[in-house]
C-alpha cells in the first residue's frame, strides 16, 4: 500500500478504489464462466456505483438487494435488473414506478409468500417478473418446503399481472474457509435446488432460469452453470472488489483487494499507542473490533501488525511496536475486513490508476434508499 502515490493531497478518511485491479477481478468473473458473460449476474450491493457497471458492458444482468441499486442499474442502461429481496409495503410499488420509468430495461424481482404475491399483484401497472425465492439452507428469506414452493410457482402461473421468471436460491451460509467443507455444503445447497427442480418438472413446469450462489462459492456455482442443462447464471458480489475476510479465507481465488481506506495518525495517546481517523462512521463496525480492518504496512505485533484498543466514531486507538516509525500526520492505508458495508459509509471512492491517486472520484451513488423514485 506504500506504492500509492499522491496520498498526501487526499482528506482523510476516505474511500480508494483502484480501477486496475477492478477491471482484472472483473476479468476474473469473465474466465470463471469460460468467458460466456449470459452465466454471470453479479450482485451491485457491494460497490453500489454506475462507473463499476459501465466496466463490465458485456454482462447485461444484475442482481441487487433495494430499490436504490435497481435504479442506479436502470439509469446506466442495464436491461436486466433483479431485485432479489422481498418486497413489501411501499416497496413493491417503487417496483412498479421504476418500471414505468425505464421501460428498456426489465425489471423482476422474489416472493416467498402468499402475501408476497397479493402485494405486487395489488400495485402491477403490467406485468411484474417474479422469481421464486428458494431456501437452500441459509434460513434467512426463502421457501425451504419443496410442496409449498410448487404452490407458490403455480399461484405466479396463474397470475395475469405476474410472470414466472425462474428460481432464485442464495446460499450465503456457506462461508467455511476450509474448500472442501465449502464444496459438500455446496453439494448438499445444489441437491435441495434439484430437488424442487424436479418436483416442478414433475408437475409440467418449465423453469426459465436459475440464479445460484454468492462470492465463497462462486466458482463453484460457474462450474454448473456452463454444465446445467437448464440456463443457470452466478451471482457473486464481493469478488469485484474483494476485501480482507475474504482474502484471508478463501486461498484458493486469485482476486484482489481493489478497495481500500486512507486514514492517518491524528494523536499518540500513549507511548505505544496510536489514534487514526477511522471510526466507525468510516469502517463497518459490525464486527468484533479487530476484524473491521486490516493495515498490512504496519509491522506484525499482536494481531495482524496491531492490538485494536477502542473504536468510536470517528476514531480508532491502536496498540504498535513502533510507534516512533509512525509520527503524527502519516499516511495509513486499510482493507475493510467487509468491504460491502463499509463502501456504503462513504459519498464517494477516490480512484488508483497505474498506482497513483488521480483526481477521479466515483459516486457511491445506491448508497443512498431513495434515488429518485
Amino acid at each position: 500500500m506504500k506504492s500509492i502515490a499522491g496520498l498526501e493531497s487526499v482528506p482523510s478518511p476516505a474511500l480508494l478504489f483502484d480501477a486496475d485491479r477492478i477491471e482484472r477481478n472483473i476479468q476474473r468473473m469473465r474466465d470463471a464462466v469460460g468467458g460466456d458473460c449470459s452465466l454471470l449476474r453479479p450482485h451491485i450491493k457491494t460497490h453500489k456505483c454506475a462507473e463499476i457497471l459501465r466496466l463490465q458492458p458485456d454482462i447485461q444482468q444484475i442482481k441487487c438487494a433495494t430499490i436504490a441499486e435497481a435504479e442506479l442499474a436502470a439509469s446506466v442502461g442495464v436491461p436486466d435488473v433483479l431485485v432479489a429481496y422481498p418486497l413489501v409495503g411501499p416497496n413493491a410499488a417503487r417496483l412498479a414506478a421504476l418500471a414505468t420509468k425505464f421501460p428498456e430495461t426489465s425489471f423482476s424481482t422474489v416472493i416467498d409468500s402468499d402475501a408476497g404475491i397479493d402485494g405486487l399483484e395489488s400495485v402491477a401497472t403490467g406485468t411484474f417478473s417474479i422469481f421464486l425465492d428458494f431456501d437452500c439452507g441459509m434460513h434467512r428469506t426463502g421457501v425451504s418446503s419443496v410442496e409449498k414452493s410448487v404452490d407458490l410457482v403455480k399461484r405466479i402461473i396463474a397470475s395475469e399481472k405476474l410472470t414466472f421468471a425462474g428460481v432464485h436460491a442464495y446460499d450465503g451460509h456457506i462461508h467455511d474457509a476450509a474448500l472442501s467443507d465449502r464444496r459438500s455444503q455446496f453439494d448438499a445447497a445444489i441437491a435441495e435446488i434439484d430437488r424442487l427442480l424436479a418436483r416442478l418438472e414433475e408437475n409440467d413446469i418449465e423453469v426459465p432460469l436459475v440464479v445460484s450462489g454468492g462470492s465463497p462459492t462462486f466458482e463453484m456455482h460457474a462450474e454448473r452453470a456452463m454444465a446445467a442443462t437448464i440456463p443457470w447464471q452466478c451471482s457473486p458480489g464481493t469478488t469485484v472488489l474483494w476485501d480482507a475476510g475474504y482474502g484471508e479465507h478463501y486461498a484458493e481465488f486469485d482476486f484482489e483487494a481493489a478497495a481500500f481506506l486512507l486514514c492517518r495518525v491524528v494523536s499518540h495517546p500513549g507511548d505505544d499507542m496510536i489514534c487514526v481517523d477511522l471510526g466507525t462512521k468510516a469502517v463497518s463496525a459490525e464486527n468484533p473490533i479487530a476484524n473491521r480492518v486490516r493495515f498490512p504496512d504496519i509491522p506484525c505485533g499482536a494481531t495482524h501488525g496491531v492490538e485494536f484498543v477502542s473504536q468510536s466514531e470517528e476514531h480508532l486507538v491502536l496498540r504498535i511496536e513502533n510507534q516512533a516509525d509512525i509520527p503524527i500526520g502519516t499516511e495509513v492505508v486499510g482493507i475493510p475486513y467487509h468491504v460491502c458495508p463499509s463502501v456504503a459509509l462513504h459519498q464517494h471512492a477516490r480512484i488508483i490508476r497505474g498506482g497513483q491517486i488521480t483526481e477521479e472520484k466515483w459516486p457511491i451513488v445506491a448508497r443512498v434508499r431513495e434515488i429518485s423514485v
